[in-house]
């Protein structure tokens, strides 16, 4: 029905996060450190998931595709550094027009971070490459992970989404501190995506042979039914942060992004729950 797989599940993190990494670097908001903080991270991720693969059970395309993610997270990476003193045209912006307000309001013209506007900006479009390739990946996991196929397929990918999109609105939440001034969008762009997504997700672990099986009693968990009622817990759970921290949002004080950044905490570890407790018992 489905496989709880180390190498698949890093694999579809670093294919989901990385996903998400694009949604929001193509609006040229965020610094570009925050660009290498996601692919360093996910890279890594892939890398680990290709050394999973092939030390305990090697899916050759999935461990292909892995490879293909590293390499390709890796030159994104390389030509963010190599292109930084460009910046993102909406963080130069920025940085401008607040400098040239204190001035007007002090008098003090106070030296700005400096940004190279003739130079050429990284292009976001380079952060589909490795996700494109993580996809082809995935499809290959699901392929081999169970019957039906097309079941198996959509869990994987769609599951690769959910844990890609939680994931980088925690760590984006966490960059309002690194970049004071940050407009939301970026952020409640990546709360909305992952309220999207929920549905699919837990829809489709509740597509027979699934979790509705586990809550009825068809399929034994082991624990007299506890482990399919804490994935219940965690599913609601998730979906319930996520609607809390997009309200959190729409306070005007900054202490509201950190607010939410804590529920976002919150809802990955709700957010793992549901699909790592589903692969566990239908596996």
């Amino acid at each position: 029905m489905i496989r709880l797989d180390a190498a698949t599940v890093l694999l579809q993190w670093s294919t989901g996060g990385l996903a998400f990494l694009w949604v929001t670097s193509r609006r040229r908001e965020v610094g570009l450190g925050y660009g290498w903080l996601l692919r360093g991270t996910f890279g890594l991720m892939a890398l680990a998931g290709l050394v999973v693969g092939i030390g305990i059970g090697v899916v050759w395309p999935r461990e292909l595709a892995s490879a293909g993610v590293v390499l390709a997270a890796g030159a994104a990476l390389v030509v963010s550094i190599v292109r930084r003193r460009a910046g993102v045209a909406g963080q130069r912006e920025r940085v401008e027009a607040r400098s040239a307000r204190v001035t007007a309001m002090t008098g003090i013209d106070r030296a700005a971070q400096t940004f190279d506007a003739d130079a050429p900006e990284f292009p976001p479009v380079l952060d589909l490459v490795a996700p494109a390739i993580g996809l082809l990946g995935l499809v290959a996991a699901g392929i081999d992970a169970g019957s039906p196929v097309w079941l198996s397929v959509a869990r994987t990918v769609v599951g690769a989404a959910f844990l890609g999109a939680i994931t980088d609105a925690m760590l984006l939440g966490h960059w309002y501190l690194v970049q004071p001034g940050l407009a939301r969008g970026p952020l409640l762009e990546l709360v909305r995506a992952t309220m999207w997504v929920w549905p699919a997700e837990v829809l489709l672990l509740l597509v027979p042979t699934g979790m509705g099986s586990v809550l009825s009693g068809t399929i034994d968990d082991q624990y007299g039914g506890i482990l399919g009622w804490t994935w219940a817990t965690c599913a609601v759970t998730t979906l319930g942060l996520l609607v809390v921290t997009r309200a959190a949002l729409k306070e005007r004080q900054y202490s509201a992004v950190m607010a939410a950044t804590g529920l976002l905490y919150l809802a990955i570890l709700t957010a793992f729950g549901t699909d790592l407790i589903a692969r566990a018992l239908l596996a």
